[in-house]
């Protein structure tokens, strides 16, 4: 156990490589009740919500239809990335998980510009079950959830009270977040954790399998300074909003124009060595053109993968790098990401 965003957190239970296997073939249970929930209610109607949010973010909150889920970025005046978020269209209003690191913040800034529509969730844990069994496993408990496609949202009245449930995850499987009022929590992990294919699953093997999807962590490959368009959330950005009309639209419809001066890149180090955030990378003939922001190894790759920013003009899939580790200039080479299929229901 260690201590994560103010919160006590389980790193590891049997080991960061076989719970990263597991959950890649089977299902693994995280509590990531760390993360932040809050509801927004609109005080007049959800189409002037929608119209407040999509000021603070460079996505389409309006289209969003009823009962889906998307990912979405808060920006900063200067075109820099506060989080990136989750948020479900429920009706009536707006559900939004945030990451634990910003969430205090976050709903500061929420609430400075949408007032007491802002409703923090308090009284809610979050769990993720993740790989190619979760929805066998939670079917068993919630049998709506067979038939969601990636991204459905749904609330399901059950013995550990009213879920929330989307069909989505960190992890690069198909899977759900569940969140689960307090005094369910414990039942609802302890029920799903009975079941065979079920194990439980720390912050070690979470940050391998988000690492080999390609996926982002806050603070590390993405945070203020970072634009959406160097980050490579280009997709993130409907063609409806890339006229501006939101936080730091200069600096991003030019880079969405222009192309941006540097990109994030997956990067595959060649032998067995992991390169590790903070490395530095050059060219090969010396010249300073990136950093590692993420690196380790890929149990499923089984090989070191990582990912990182370089110079644009260095950023072709194919290009090879070099790494500094210990003193010595390793090779590296750019590659797609993400280093394994996704596999989400569509």
């Amino acid at each position: 156990m260690v201590p994560f965003a103010g919160w006590e957190m389980p790193v590891q239970f049997q080991g960061v490589m076989a719970e990263h296997l597991h959950t890649r073939a089977k299902a693994g249970l995280f509590d990531v009740s760390h993360m932040g929930q809050v509801l927004i209610r609109p005080a007049t109607d959800m189409a002037t919500l929608a119209a407040a949010l999509e000021l603070l973010m460079p996505v389409s909150v309006a289209a969003l239809p009823e009962g889906r889920q998307r990912y979405g970025l808060l920006t900063n005046e200067a075109g820099g990335i506060r989080d990136d978020l989750m948020f479900a269209n429920r009706g009536d209003h707006f559900y939004v998980v945030v990451n634990a690191g910003c969430k205090e913040a976050d709903i500061a800034h929420l609430t400075a510009h949408l007032g007491d529509q802002v409703c923090p969730v308090t009284d809610r844990a979050l769990l993720a079950l993740q790989g190619p069994q979760a929805v066998d496993a939670l079917s068993v408990l919630v049998p709506a959830v067979a038939t969601m496609r990636f991204m459905d949202v749904i609330t399901a009245d059950t013995v550990y009270g009213p879920l929330w449930i989307s069909r989505s995850g960190y992890t690069g499987e198909d899977g759900f977040e569940i969140s689960v009022p307090f005094g369910g929590a414990d039942g609802l992990a302890r029920a799903l954790l009975a079941m065979e294919d079920v194990a439980p699953i720390g912050l070690g093997a979470r940050d391998s399998l988000r690492l080999e999807a390609g996926l982002c962590l806050y603070g590390h490959d993405i945070d203020e300074a970072t634009s959406p368009i160097e980050a490579g959330l280009n997709w993130a950005i409907q063609k409806s909003r890339r006229t501006g009309g939101f936080a730091g639209d200069e600096r991003i419809l030019r880079e969405l124009a222009d192309g941006p001066e540097r990109r994030r890149v997956g990067l595959l180090p060649e032998g067995r060595a992991p390169m590790r955030e903070g490395t530095q990378l050059f060219a090969e003939d010396g010249t300073p053109v990136g950093i590692v922001t993420s690196g380790g190894f890929g149990p499923s790759v089984g090989a070191p993968v990582a990912m990182g920013y370089v110079a644009a003009s260095h950023a072709t899939t194919g290009t090879t790098l070099l790494g500094e580790v210990r003193g010595k200039r390793l090779p590296l080479t750019i590659a797609p990401m993400p280093f394994i299929p996704p596999s989400y229901k569509r």
